[in-house]
């Protein structure tokens, strides 16, 4: 620890016995060494998905984790860091009396589990049979305070509800994680449906959203029920016509993100850098 960027060979590493120890090492030190070649945590983290990522998601999210507590240092909107977390945490998507609520989706296992209780927890839960009700409370104006005293434990739940203020608070994430990595300001609202029968482009803001716009503008049949895994949509725009390529200069971006066949929300804010339409220049 006293050195941390010290070369470790790999007649070094054969030392340690287990060949677990030994493969963890051998990804952290990959990682290190990455890291240290980019010299910037951002620029390690956009050269990761230039290639086959090779460690972790965890060290992906904790690397989002990190950029965003740089990009937001200063914010004082509860809601806004809430929505965050959808870029480093998954979420677990539920639709209930018309709205569309995300919840922290390891928290949630973890009530499951009984596991926030130590193991006399669990035994209780495994004794009973709980299935995970789990009662968070929603995020909203009138109770954003409390998210500073509970940020740690990630119990709370926001609505992407169109209207809903936890969405506008997206909206800026958005907007600042883009001018952040690709230096250009973009403006980013909610809209309840895609108005043109032809739109310019999108970008899915994980792999469920992503196969279902593709599949739309293409003009294919979507399955009964799937176009509901869509929970909320977005229009980009560029204050600047000019920073976008020149086919498309001045048309709207439309984002989506959605829930997968298991209500999970992996959103992947990459998409965001790698798929925008930017001028070359």
């Amino acid at each position: 620890m006293s050195t941390p960027r010290a070369l470790v060979s790999n007649e070094e590493l054969s030392v340690l016995k287990d060949p677990d120890a030994r493969e963890n090492y051998q990804i952290v030190l990959r990682f290190r060494d990455r890291l240290l070649a980019a010299g910037t945590v951002e620029g390690c983290y956009m050269s990761l998905f230039k290639a086959v990522v090779d460690i972790p998601p965890l060290f992906v999210q904790q690397m989002a984790h990190v950029v965003l507590r740089n990009i937001l240092d200063g914010c004082t909107d509860p809601l806004t860091l809430r929505a965050a977390e959808l870029l480093f945490r998954e979420q677990k998507a539920t639709i209930q009396d018309g709205h569309v609520l995300l919840a922290d989706l390891e928290t949630l296992a973890m009530h499951a589990s009984g596991s926030q209780y130590g193991n006399l927890g669990r035994l209780i839960v495994e004794a009973q049979g709980v299935t995970g009700k789990t009662n968070l409370d929603v995020l909203e104006r009138s109770n954003a305070e409390s998210y500073w005293q509970r940020e740690s434990r990630h119990d709370t739940v926001i609505s992407l509800t169109y209207g809903r203020p936890a969405l506008e608070g997206l909206c800026r994430v958005i907007e600042a994680w883009v001018l952040h990595f690709c230096g250009v300001k973009v403006a980013v609202t909610p809209v309840r449906k895609i108005e043109e029968p032809r739109w310019a482009w999108h970008i899915g803001l994980d792999a469920e959203s992503t196969a279902i716009l593709n599949a739309l503008w293409a003009g294919e049949e979507l399955e009964a029920g799937r176009m509901r895994r869509i929970l909320t949509l977005l229009r980009l725009e560029f204050a600047e016509a000019s920073e976008m390529r020149r086919d498309i200069a001045g048309r709207p971006i439309y984002l989506a993100l959605a829930a997968d066949g298991d209500d999970a929300v992996k959103m992947k804010p990459q998409n965001l850098f790698l798929n925008l339409p930017l001028h070359a220049a």
